[in-house]
């Protein structure tokens, strides 16, 4: 007789110990089971199901319960909507029913496996037997006459010919079969909790706990260890409480524990007895990262033939067949087995320990005009939708919560019907938010597995194709040229007249006052040009002009103060070029797409360090930058360049007034202007990040500089290069940086080498795309070599240093 786990221990409590020592994985996965644990979740989801039933609900919790308790059919999935605290039960799933976009509509779908145990209650609609064979229904007396029947058994849920056990079979559910010579067969169903199938990458379970016994720490806290692999970073991976997972493509479950002496372990998951789910057919081109490749290419991009993955020669690695085997590790074909940007391979030649793979795209469709690289100054102009936006082509790829859209191209993680073959006049193109069904504004799938679809970041257009809410006035150069910031040196307006009234003389001009030193020639940066009121000299009380009364030579001019300026940080005028090819090989930036970059310089004018302006009055950069001089006299600031001669007229100069380093001796360190910079077109702070948040693993970031560019072209202009970034989890591995990299800094680069920040480029932001805007998440500190394989670069986490940025800042 069998009984339920509080009945064993009340009955008896000499099997408490017992029950404890077998059952103790078991007990806690009920006790932190939650009953919408055993669905999968996708917001904004609708099935067409003819057979359902709707109930009253005021949660999804409670819609599960209706689920779990329906007694007219078997329930494989629900729908729940919030606002008219609707609960629909349904007899289908994505599998067998077709699926909608629809507003406010979550879909829960319970998970296609036994579950705990021998799958007594496993109600999914697996109709084959584990050798392919289809099964007879079970109300059908051929070819077999069955002992089990919907009659017999009506709470077994014998419904068509899916696979069940009403026999608490200890392998697991079955069904008869088709075929006369075999009765019955067992079925292929997965085990979805207490084991793992290949390398656990689908492991959902609540084993918490490492193979040393430590406990693992909650992935959505940083303490002890910080780290990326936050859930709202892998919304895929299920990263729930502290449970064991494998969300970067290691061989087994593995998670952060809650000893500081420890950073990470392996979990205890054993595999499951029933073999694996079969493979996807795998695909013979290149579709997203080509985790599904499974051609035959074994040349890599760089001509070197790979190393069979079951060999150890001339490289040693951990993956192997054995390790990973799920992922068709076969002959010394190029694969992605652990998540990597696309297919590679451990090569032959005893000087490359592996290298990507050149694999052909499956996107048959050509690059849109919209692909192309946008003009050299490209002003960057608010995106706006007219109408419904059905004609918006724009390049929008962010819903309105922050979620990045998914390519149309992709099927991965929502399949749709809405591609540019069965939409060809819709503009579907890369991931761009459209409107292909007309609906009420452009929207896009997401790359949220638990979020289908959501309606993009865009503003509606007015009758004149612009954005109808105003952006905040910007105080600038350009915009504003009549009036004064502090003393009144970048004052480059028209007026020519004095406070008094008298015509200024021209600065070109000896008449009728000679003068030797403020001339155009003397003073090139100082913008005198014509008669207009200047500030050569820097003096307190602001612009002056020679006047053309003989009598009186020189005297102030009138010029009204501007107000406090109002900008928003991280937003070029000019739109980046987003290079992410091969400053060392990257490329030239679009000009003053980068408007925080700066130069630092010795006095005398000479690049050595980069930098970021982070508020009108203040310069992040690296504390080695330093070293030279504690005095600031030491360096200058250059602003607004895009020519490390900087001899463009928007480029602005300032002294530091003060440096302060980091007290802990981190390589991080704050710069003071003499004088605020003005904020205009060609400068503008960047934005920074949130106090103490990280960035998930492969995220694309991009690094700026005039560093040594090792022979490759574009010296003397601000390069660009984008590269992801790598979780330290990883960059501190052997083969990596082997340990070097602490807490506090964070690995960036492409790991085959050929793009890298280098010497002169220290100091200079590693910015991300947050939405709209860049974040500065990195100061370039540290690298071993420029561009060095398997030596990716490394940098301070700004984020880290949020309180002691904003105490120097207020303090001083």
């Amino acid at each position: 007789m069998q009984c339920e786990v509080k009945c064993l221990v009340r009955k008896s409590t000499k099997l408490l110990p017992m029950i404890l020592k077998h059952n103790l994985r078991f007990i806690v996965y009920l006790l932190n089971l939650n009953i919408l644990d055993g669905y999968v979740r996708t917001e904004g989801a609708w099935l067409l199901n003819p057979m359902k039933q709707v109930y009253r609900a005021n949660s999804e919790e409670e819609c599960a319960e209706k689920c779990e308790n329906e007694d007219k059919f078997a329930c494989r999935a629900f729908l729940f909507t919030s606002k008219d605290q609707q609960c629909l039960t349904l007899t289908e799933n994505t599998k067998t029913a077709m699926i909608f976009r629809r507003a406010n509509a979550v879909l829960y779908e319970k998970r296609k496996c036994k579950k705990i145990g021998k799958g007594v209650n496993y109600r999914g609609t697996e109709a084959k037997t584990q050798k392919g064979v289809r099964c007879q229904k079970w109300a059908d007396n051929a070819p077999h006459k069955p002992n089990y029947t919907p009659e017999k058994y009506p709470n077994a849920g014998l419904e068509e010919n899916y696979c069940r056990n009403p026999d608490k079979d200890e392998k697991g559910p079955w069904c008869y079969t088709t075929d006369p010579d075999t009765r019955f067969d067992y079925c292929n169903i997965p085990e979805c909790e207490e084991c793992m199938h290949c390398s656990g990458e689908n492991y959902r379970g609540v084993v918490a706990t490492t193979v040393s016994g430590l406990e693992c720490q909650r992935w959505d806290s940083q303490q002890p260890h910080s780290h990326g692999y936050l859930p709202e970073n892998f919304p895929e991976k299920d990263l729930k409480n502290n449970y064991c997972r494998n969300p970067d493509g290691e061989p087994r479950p593995w998670c952060f524990t809650t000893s500081p002496t420890k950073r990470w372990e392996y979990c205890d998951i054993p595999r499951c007895t029933t073999p694996p789910p079969p493979p996807a057919p795998g695909r013979q081109c290149l579709s997203g990262r080509g985790e599904d490749y499974r051609g035959t290419v074994s040349v890599t991009e760089y001509g070197n033939t790979c190393q069979h993955w079951s060999s150890q020669s001339p490289h040693r690695h951990a993956r192997t067949p054995e390790n990973y085997p799920c992922q068709s590790l076969d002959e010394n074909y190029c694969r992605n087995p652990d998540g990597e940007q696309r297919p590679w391979c451990y090569t032959t030649n005893t000087t490359a320990r592996w290298e990507y793979c050149n694999i052909p795209s499956c996107d048959i469709w050509p690059l849109s005009a919209e692909a192309v690289d946008e003009p050299e100054q490209a002003e960057v102009t608010e995106e706006c939708y007219q109408g419904n936006g059905v004609t918006y082509r724009g390049t929008a790829s962010f819903t309105v919560t922050g979620k990045k859209c998914q390519a149309w191209s992709s099927m991965s993680p929502h399949r749709h019907n809405k591609t540019a073959e069965n939409f060809p006049n819709a503009g579907l193109s890369q991931n761009y938010c459209r409107n292909p069904d007309a609906d009420s504004r452009p929207w896009c799938y997401t790359t949220d597995p638990s979020v289908r679809w959501e309606y993009c970041d865009l503003k509606k257009c007015d009758g004149q194709g612009l954005q109808t809410v105003p952006k905040p006035p910007q105080t600038t150069l350009e915009t504003n040229p009549d009036c004064i910031i502090e003393n009144g040196v970048d004052y480059r307006g028209t007026v020519a007249k004095t406070a008094r009234g008298r015509t200024c003389q021209e600065w070109s001009s000896q008449k009728p006052h000679s003068h030797d030193y403020f001339t155009p020639r003397t003073h090139p940066r100082a913008g005198l040009e014509k008669n207009y009121c200047r500030n050569p000299d820097g003096d307190v009380n602001g612009p002056w002009c020679y006047t053309t009364d003989p009598r009186k030579a020189w005297e102030y001019c009138d010029i009204p103060k501007c107000p406090p300026p109002q900008y928003e940080c991280g937003k070029s005028k000019f739109r980046p070029k987003l290079c992410a090819q091969r400053i060392v090989a990257g490329c030239v930036s679009h000009p003053h797409s980068w408007p925080w970059q700066i130069s630092l310089r010795t006095s005398y004018g000479m690049h050595f360090c980069g930098g970021t302006l982070i508020d009108p009055q203040w310069v992040l950069t690296a504390a080695h930058c330093l070293e030279k001089s504690s005095r600031p006299a030491a360096y200058k600031v250059y602003l607004g360049l895009h020519k490390e001669l900087a001899t463009e007229p928007s480029v602005q100069i300032r002294d530091v007034e003060k440096l302060i380093k980091e007290p802990r001796r981190a390589d991080i360190a704050l710069l003071k202007l003499s004088r605020p910079a003005v904020i205009n077109n060609h400068v503008i702070p960047v934005c920074l990040p949130k106090e103490n948040s990280v960035l998930g693993g492969r995220e694309e970031c991009y690094v700026t500089g005039w560093g040594d560019t090792r022979g490759t072209r574009g010296d003397g202009y601000l390069k660009e290069t984008g590269f992801p970034v790598i979780e330290n989890k990883i960059c501190n591995r052997p083969e990596f940086l082997n340990g070097r990299v602490k807490n506090h800094e964070l690995c960036a680069g492409n790991i085959h080498g050929g793009t890298d920040t280098c010497q002169g480029d220290s100091g200079g932001p590693l910015v991300c795309l947050d939405q709209d805007k860049f974040v500065q998440h990195g100061v370039t500190s540290w690298g071993l070599g420029c561009a060095q394989p398997m030596k990716p670069g490394v940098y301070v986490r700004v984020s880290n240093y949020i309180p002691w940025i904003k105490s120097v800042m207020e303090s001083n």
